[in-house]
């Protein structure tokens, strides 16, 4: 918890260093990620025996997308990311393939062929992991009081 805590916190500095603030008005809470964990949707990468990646699979989808301006490339149940940190210790090196290759292999080990998940629309360097990661952008969602940049993969 503590770990994933501390991801999440530096997750929110790493945005406004960048010159953006995506996660604003205390989100995520701490509460977001008691959730998650409680659901079992919480999810960690490890390297070294050491947790330096957090993203949350919620399989419940996100009601805000149903209002999308743009189109899903399909109609079945989702699994919605959220919430996703690197460590700053580990930005740049190349943690980001392996979280996105680790969250594709669990949704189909477990039945899931469709993810879905928004971003800030400032958010270039997200926007461009996620291109490269095989994610289409599909469109905007107004979700917590602004537009953001919707993204969906078929696996």
């Amino acid at each position: 918890m503590d770990d994933c805590w501390r991801i999440l916190n530096e997750g929110r500095a790493f945005q406004r260093e960048q010159g953006f603030v995506q996660w604003e008005d205390g989100y995520p809470p701490k509460s977001d990620l008691v959730t998650d964990i409680s659901l079992s949707q919480g999810h960690v990468l490890c390297h070294d025996g050491e947790v330096v990646a957090y993203v949350c699979l919620d399989g419940g989808g996100e009601a805000a997308y149903a209002g999308i301006k743009g189109a899903w490339s399909t109609g079945e149940d989702a699994i919605v990311l959220r919430r996703i940190a690197i460590s700053r210790t580990y930005v740049g090196h190349g943690l980001s393939r392996i979280l996105f290759s680790s969250v594709d292999e669990w949704c189909l080990s477990n039945g899931h062929h469709a993810i879905r998940l928004t971003t800030g629309l400032q958010n270039g360097r997200m926007r461009h992991v996620l291109e490269r990661e095989g994610y289409s952008f599909r469109g905007t969602v107004f979700l917590r009081g602004e537009d953001r940049a919707a993204y969906d993969k078929t696996l």
